[in-house]
């Protein structure tokens, strides 16, 4: 069994080489190549890379969006397994082990994606599995429910993620699947920009036959946040954004209207409320203009069909 590793960067600094690096060093004898697809860094990043052994750099020039960056690594990959990793996180030694330890089971045959348990820099285990979303957990994640009762939400934050488990999806920083459920799929689909990608193409993956499955034995790093951190309002509208986009995809017509006025009318007001109560105008101030780009791109989506 081998996989090929596709890695997205968008300015992750001295990250991006830590990762290949452990990837290099704790990836066989399981890594056929590593995949570095450059979305348009302005830092430089990239460099670092080009050069280390078995990796293909591919600089595309422009920020071309996470899923559709992902397509692109993909079309030079050819292993049996696919591993799209973030570039803030970094294998351990026994990462692979374990998780091809799992797949090549006989009773796991119809697992087709995989994650793991990721860890910080402190060592604590991230909440990284999810159900699939729901209106009602769409709803209470608007309304900030969610941080007072978990179950209801869309996120397994309830769950402490020690035990190995059938889960609906698991988070894209650490996404191992069978090339045969990327290619039967049709990958990622390029109109989430950022974020949602990873939950439509588990959700289609479902949908034929293929199990999604949180191996707690094995274990990686993940910083957490990635590069999206230095854009903290843009990448709400990101979130808010592949939301609405999902919810029109996946759910009946009534059911992504509701999304889509508690995502406008109701999300707005929780997150003003809990900026003001905690006293981060800075939080206040983002939500805003998070608010600000979304409400400048929904003409464009209702009127000229634009999603990205």
């Amino acid at each position: 069994m081998r996989a090929d590793v596709i890695i997205v960067n968008w300015n992750a600094g001295a990250q991006l080489f830590e990762c290949v690096d452990s990837v290099i060093r704790y990836g066989q004898p399981f890594v056929n190549r590593i995949i570095v697809v450059d979305n348009g860094s302005s830092d430089g990043s990239e460099r670092a890379v080009e050069n280390l052994p078995n990796v293909t750099l591919i600089r595309v020039g422009a920020n071309l969006g996470f899923g559709k960056a992902c397509n692109m690594g993909a079309v030079h990959a050819n292993a049996e397994f696919l591993l799209f990793l973030n570039p803030d996180a970094r294998l351990f030694a026994d990462s692979l082990t374990e998780v091809f330890g799992f797949i090549q089971k006989p009773e796991n045959a119809k697992v087709g994606i995989c994650g793991v348990q990721l860890v910080d820099e402190a060592g604590h285990v991230a909440r990284s599995c999810a159900r699939f979303p729901s209106v009602s957990g769409f709803v209470a994640h608007a309304a900030g429910v969610d941080r007072i009762f978990p179950a209801l939400g869309h996120f397994m934050s309830e769950w402490d993620h020690m035990a190995t488990r059938q889960v609906d999806q698991v988070m894209g920083a650490f996404f191992l699947l069978r090339r045969r459920v990327f290619e039967a799929t049709e990958g990622f689909d390029e109109k989430f920009f950022v974020y949602f990608e990873e939950v439509d193409l588990s959700y289609r993956a479902k949908q034929l036959g293929w199990a999604s499955a949180y191996i707690a034995d094995a274990r990686a790093f993940h910083a957490g946040g990635g590069t999206s951190r230095q854009v903290k309002a843009r990448r709400l509208f990101y979130v808010l954004r592949s939301r609405i986009l999902y919810a029109f995809k996946h759910f009946n017509p009534l059911a992504a209207m509701v999304v889509l006025l508690a995502t406008l009318f109701v999300e707005p007001l929780s997150r003003s409320v809990l900026a003001i109560g905690c006293r981060s105008w800075v939080s206040l101030k983002e939500t805003w203009a998070a608010y600000s780009m979304l409400l400048r791109w929904l003409p464009d989506w209702i009127f000229k069909g634009v999603t990205r």
